[in-house]
């Protein structure tokens, strides 16, 4: 029987930012308001996928290999804390629209392949703590990061001695978009 591998599509949150987010998370949050989310991890997921053969992770990266999508700026400027699944996390107050016309086509893509997809409506975040079981003070409005977006990833979720972590197994580019290095 082939091994399964449990795998998402996402953003990655590049290094300079990940180190500017968790200062400013330890700066915004109590060290109880949660357990924090390593800088390695931040991630902003596009689509779940769950255990996947071999097989059908084959198929779906061919899908994605197939997305033909110009890049775009994901600017970060929102918190949120939610209670039932006591996350706190950092997202954008206005997602662009190339970000939800891209998680629109790989949930739907891994919807047809037989991966199930929430019904809930996608909401574009990266988790910065887990377990946040009270009440969190957010940090007031006011700060902000952009990054350009130009490409997606494919992740595998590996549970190894009591931690997660996050593997990149391949990478798409996004088209039309030049990067500019003091954009992060």
């Amino acid at each position: 029987m082939p091994e399964s591998k449990r795998l998402f599509f996402a953003l990655e949150i590049p290094s300079p930012l990940q180190r500017k987010i968790i200062r400013w998370r330890a700066d915004n949050f109590a060290p109880d308001a949660g357990r924090p989310i390593a800088a390695a991890s931040l991630h902003l997921t596009l689509a779940f996928l769950g255990e996947v053969s071999a097989e059908k992770a084959r198929a779906l990266a061919e899908l994605a290999g197939r997305i033909r999508q110009p890049g775009f700026t994901l600017t970060l400027d929102d918190a949120g804390h939610w209670p039932r699944s006591r996350v706190v996390w950092l997202g954008p107050r206005q997602p662009p629209r190339g970000l939800l016309q891209l998680a629109n086509l790989l949930r739907a893509q891994a919807a047809r392949s037989g991966c199930y997809q929430s019904p809930q409506p996608f909401h574009p975040h990266v988790t910065l703590l887990r377990h946040a079981s009270h009440a969190v003070a957010l940090p007031p409005p006011g700060f902000s990061w952009s990054l350009p977006v130009t490409e997606f990833t494919l992740f595998e979720s590996v549970f190894e001695r009591g931690r997660t972590r996050y593997i990149p197994l391949q990478r798409w580019p996004l088209g039309g978009f030049t990067r500019k290095d003091d954009d992060i």
